[in-house]
């Protein structure tokens, strides 16, 4: 069985890692235009660095949940069969365990130099202006996707669902493109599909079947229901 999941902000919400807006529209008090997008950085580079610099260090204070631990639990079992693709830029499925995690819209705990356009590992401040390791200029910005510019991998993404026996969508409105979007590419070529969500969304529908609950409880059981399975279904792959 080849499996992709696709996660979103509602995974991380049960580790405490703020969703994307509140009530009112703000990101953690902010305008998400004034913090997420190109033009931001270019007007207010001190403003931005200094958002991303407390986002990055909030990580050390939030730990994965059981959630992600169920996930991680699956690709030991299925290995490269599994791919987790998330719209989140924490790192809590790496430090659950996973490996197989594509960051469709980057990652806090990375950087990339808009002058040689290296991508480093970073877990400090930027505020500072640090200077790129590879070429010596001060050009470093978050390594996230902002409004207005492109995800990343979505080739892989695009290949991998094209493949997929199961695609699940955990924690996520469904909402947003490209990721509203993967559940029909899943489905036009023969997968099928469930969706693990804390409510009905509107994309609800779309799926083969829809679960509704707490992310950490919804996906430890589906993960132990399918692991339950094996070998008749989990070790199945599609030729």
């Amino acid at each position: 069985m080849r499996v992709v999941v696709l996660t979103g902000a509602g995974i991380s919400a049960e580790s405490g890692v703020p969703t994307f807006r509140d009530a009112r529209g703000l990101w953690e008090g902010h305008r998400v235009e004034d913090v997420a997008s190109p033009e931001a950085f270019q007007r207010q580079p001190d403003l931005v660095h200094r958002f991303y610099d407390e986002r990055r260090a909030a990580l050390t204070r939030v730990q994965p949940n059981a959630a992600h631990r169920a996930l991680a639990c699956l690709e030991q079992q299925l290995g490269s069969r599994m791919l987790v693709v998330t719209q989140n830029i924490d790192d809590l499925h790496e430090r659950a365990g996973s490996r197989r995690v594509l960051h469709m819209h980057g990652k806090l705990r990375s950087a990339r130099c808009t002058a040689c356009g290296t991508r480093l590992d970073w877990r400090e401040d930027l505020a500072h202006r640090p200077a790129c390791p590879r070429c010596g200029e001060r050009a470093l910005r978050p390594d996230v996707v902002w409004f207005g510019e492109s995800t990343l991998g979505m080739g892989q993404v695009e290949s991998a669902l094209s493949r997929a026996d199961l695609f699940v969508s955990v924690g996520t409105s469904g909402m947003v493109y490209p990721a509203a979007g993967f559940v029909r590419i899943a489905r036009l070529f023969g997968a099928r599909t469930l969706e693990l969500n804390l409510e009905r969304t509107p994309g609800s529908e779309l799926f083969d079947e829809a679960r509704h609950g707490p992310a950490g409880s919804l996906v430890r059981a589906w993960v132990q229901d399918l692991l339950a399975r094996r070998p008749a279904e989990v070790e199945v792959t599609r030729e």
